[in-house]
């Protein structure tokens, strides 16, 4: 069999090391696990998780009935980043201190799908008692649903054989990966449907079956959002993926990367990019200080890509991010993963990277509750709104040999900026 210029569709990539993140009395330096890792070969095969990785040592306590499950931790909630990102009433707790009892988010309609590779066999088990923790709406079938996916077959989007259930991962990254997803898309728009459509493997060909698997979802519920917190590196062909992403009523998420350059599919002129800020707390008070770039952040000009039209004057190619949120570890959020866990984990975790700004915009797009008919107008809107509905992020630098700098409006370490309130499409 003649290899393409995508995956072999029935390759697979197997850690070679399980995960287990660092610990210490309070908080640890960001661990990378292996599915976070790509390996010499994987531009334009195989994709990697977004995902990085703090575990604090809770010194074997239970967790805390609500709220965040340890206290003493100034680390996100659904609550905190609904504060942050003026989803509820600021005025509540303008500190948006995680440990104080903030409101919770509570919009959201249609459906919300996460494409990712392998099988979760906890999921649904996990994103209940994460939404017990937090006090959101409770999980059932008719808001969140497992889905399998065939195999991928060339050309990128066509699917084969039966849609039977992936294998796990055994390094358990990517099941930390949609532990994370479901549940910060289920957070910041409790009232959409969320359907996690699991990929066979991490080839691109498998993850682009799923889109499309995901694709018909979406559109039968009426249209919403698609995340996709992974990715490649960009490859010469990658444009005959684009059309993926065009599904009248879906508009496509995807994560940067966590290294200086650029990703596929979030360089698609297709796909909304969404890169990683850091959020500032008082390390006394856990105040809400402020957001400023995350360096390790994905970004820059496609060597492949056109520049589409919403990016016309502003670039000569096309370049991400378009937005931005919450990616620093340092300042990631609770995830609750109880899928191979490290002896004596208590399955709760710190988790950034920018698989979390994914889900996380997905989510915030989908409770605006105002969907546009594609990503291009929804990027029609991200770059024609009245900047007030952006906090333009003008600190901070990204990029190879850290070149690229933050400035006023849009650029190439935060894009148009992180949200502040829903972002509604003028109509």
């Amino acid at each position: 069999m003649r290899r393409s210029s995508f995956a072999v569709a029935a390759a697979l990539f197997i850690a070679c090391a399980s995960f287990a993140p660092a610990q210490s009395t309070r908080a640890s330096r960001a661990i990378t696990p292996p599915s976070s890792i790509p390996g010499p070969t994987d531009a334009g095969e195989r994709a990697n998780t977004n995902i990085e990785v703090i575990m604090g040592q809770f010194s074997g306590a239970a967790p805390q009935t609500v709220g965040p499950p340890f206290a003493g931790f100034f680390f996100e909630t659904p609550a905190s980043l609904a504060c942050i990102y003026r989803l509820v009433n600021s005025a509540f707790s303008p500190d948006c201190n995680p440990n104080s009892p903030l409101p919770n988010a509570t919009a959201g309609s249609r459906a919300i799908a996460i494409v990712d590779a392998f099988d979760d066999p906890n999921a649904a088990a996990d994103l209940q008692t994460f939404s017990t923790q937090f006090g959101l709406p409770p999980i059932t079938p008719s808001n969140f649903q497992v889905v399998f996916a065939p195999h991928g077959a060339f050309p990128p989007g066509v699917c084969t054989g039966p849609a039977t259930k992936p294998p796990t991962d055994p390094s358990g990254g990517w099941e930390l990966e949609e532990s994370l997803d479901i549940e910060y898309a289920h957070g910041m728009a409790p009232g959409a449907k969320i359907y996690l459509v699991e990929a066979q493997s991490n080839s691109l060909l498998d993850l682009f079956c799923a889109v499309s698997v995901a694709n018909s979802l979406v559109s039968s519920a009426g249209g919403g959002e698609i995340s996709m917190s992974w990715g490649s590196g960009e490859f010469s062909v990658e444009k005959l993926a684009d059309p993926i992403f065009t599904t009248p009523g879906v508009v496509y998420f995807a994560s940067t990367g966590d290294s200086a350059g650029t990703s596929y599919p979030a360089s698609s002129p297709n796909v909304v990019a969404v890169g990683g800020t850091s959020v500032s707390r008082d390390s006394v008070t856990g105040k809400f200080l402020g957001e400023n770039v995350w360096q390790e952040t994905g970004g820059g000009p496609s060597p492949f890509e056109p520049v589409p039209s919403y990016q016309a004057g502003i670039v000569t190619r096309r370049s991400t991010p378009d937005v931005v949120a919450d990616a620093n570890p340092t300042s990631g959020a609770w995830v609750l993963d109880s899928f191979n866990p490290p002896p004596g984990c208590q399955c709760w975790y710190i988790v950034g990277g920018t698989s979390l700004s994914s889900p996380l915009w997905a989510g915030i797009v989908n409770a605006s509750n105002t969907f546009a008919v594609s990503t291009y107008a929804q990027q029609l809107q991200i770059y024609g709104t009245d900047r007030t509905n952006f906090t333009d992020i003008t600190l901070g630098t990204c990029g190879v040999y850290v070149g690229y700098m933050a400035t006023q409006g849009w650029d190439f370490c935060s894009g148009n900026g992180s949200p502040k309130g829903y972002l509604r499409i003028t109509r």
